[in-house]
């Protein structure tokens, strides 16, 4: 799964790797959680590029997907994930996998090494070559009954590649940018098209190392949560607000 994610990457940065005109400014991202806003890179529905191929765009959208045939969405867990092996299936993401598949933008993630059955070390897990990446996303806008509308979106994910199945089973599905506009272009691909893209990224595109306690906390958003886990035997930092 992947539950926390970074973007500290500049959006000068993030137009020119993923090709957009502009990304509007924002700050440094540190711990991003469920139900915080997202940036997401979608096709655009109403223009294609001058080359002809897919014009990207840059939006925010909620980290959870509210499918839009939902009615309550409290009646509904938060789909802040998709297994990208079933999303083809489940009701609540078929229509997005075959219709609005976006990226999402990030730095890198954190997952937990279980120890003892229980939620353990947390591990931050970067690209090694300096840039931002892309994890494969899907995207629905829901209407209220007030009728006022909001893009939500969710993260696919895929089973750990070997160098990172020893902190966790599944990782974000990571699309190249040389991938992006196969991926992006609903209008000219089939799911079955792009079955080829949700495998795990390669054992070399991403390093791990342990990191402090204080990641656990959505109250802790500075550069602080990437600090190294202490050395065994040191008193960890304590975190502060509540557990997501």
């Amino acid at each position: 799964m992947c539950g926390r994610f970074t973007l500290t990457d500049s959006p000068p940065a993030i137009a020119e790797r993923f090709h957009l005109d502009a990304v509007e400014p924002f700050p440094p991202r540190y711990n991003i959680a469920p139900t915080q806003p997202i940036l997401i890179l979608r096709a655009d529905e109403h223009r294609r590029a001058e080359d002809g191929g897919v014009r990207r765009v840059a939006h925010l959208a909620r980290w959870g997907l509210i499918p839009g045939w939902t009615k309550d969405p409290s009646s509904i867990p938060l789909l802040f994930n998709a297994r990208s092996e079933s999303a083809h299936e489940r009701n609540s993401f078929k229509a997005a996998m075959r219709h609005r598949r976006c990226l999402v933008p990030a730095s890198g993630f954190y997952e937990w090494r279980r120890e003892s059955g229980r939620r353990g070390t947390p591990f931050f897990i970067r690209p090694r070559q300096p840039g931002p990446i892309a994890f494969a996303g899907l995207w629905e806008t829901y209407l209220a009954a007030d009728g006022s509308e909001i893009d939500t979106a969710t993260i696919l994910t895929t089973s750990a590649n070997a160098a990172l199945s020893e902190i966790h089973e599944r990782m974000p599905v990571t699309i190249a940018p040389d991938q992006a506009e196969r991926w992006l272009d609903c209008r000219e691909s089939e799911v079955r098209d792009v079955a080829d893209l949700m495998v795990p990224a390669p054992d070399d595109l991403f390093e791990a190392m342990a990191v402090s306690e204080r990641v656990n906390a959505v109250a802790n958003m500075g550069p602080e949560v990437q600090e190294p886990a202490a050395p065994p035997g040191a008193a960890p930092p304590a975190a502060q607000g509540s557990l997501f």
